[in-house]
């Protein structure tokens, strides 16, 4: 359970990051995503979910 949380809190960590150090960054993302096809969208998705899990798995193996 304790290494959930720390994974949780870590993802907030980051994403507070982006909010605080570059909220004008943030806008241009949004409309870069905005204008992109949703599979296009789904695509980045599954990259980022594929690579998450490869991340886990490593982290999992002792590496």
């Amino acid at each position: 359970m304790s290494t959930i949380l720390l994974g949780i809190g870590l993802v907030l960590v980051i994403e507070g990051l982006v909010f605080a150090l570059a909220p004008s960054r943030l806008d241009d993302l949004v409309a870069m995503m905005a204008a992109m096809t949703r599979d296009q969208r789904r695509l980045i998705g599954l990259v980022a979910l594929a690579l998450g899990v490869v991340l886990v798995w490593l982290s999992g193996a002792g590496f």
